[in-house]
């Protein structure tokens, strides 16, 4: 069974930083692609970020480019999003996904249950 867990959100004024952590079972980490896809109120879940199991390769989605880092700490089976200037924009429900393989889509096979994000102007 995939199990996420999701920590870090909150309240952030634009420009501000915040660091994004999800655990997973160790069995999860090693063999499948983590990633973080967010929604915002009435809109669709988005793509952010991906990092690959194997060579942590990253993928990010063009509006996060050069603010937003995903990494991975293999011994710690925890997947992190650094978010770097955030934009009101940025507000969004922020959730850790697992799938067999990258997608740069958000229709990853498992979720976890989110944490919130709200950037104040």
């Amino acid at each position: 069974q995939v199990q996420l867990v999701e920590s870090g959100g909150g309240l952030v004024q634009a420009g501000g930083s915040l660091r994004l952590s999800c655990a997973a079972s160790e069995r999860t980490f090693s063999s499948y692609a983590m990633a973080w896809l967010r929604q915002a109120p009435g809109k669709e879940r988005e793509f952010v970020a991906a990092i690959s199991w194997s060579r942590g390769t990253t993928y990010y989605t063009d509006s996060v480019k050069g603010r937003f880092a995903i990494s991975k700490d293999n011994a710690k089976n925890t997947v992190y999003l650094q978010m770097n200037s955030l934009k009101p924009e940025d507000t969004a429900v922020y959730y850790c996904a697992a799938h067999p393989f990258v997608l740069t889509t958000p229709h990853y096979a498992h979720w976890g249950q989110g944490t919130q994000v709200t950037v104040s102007s």
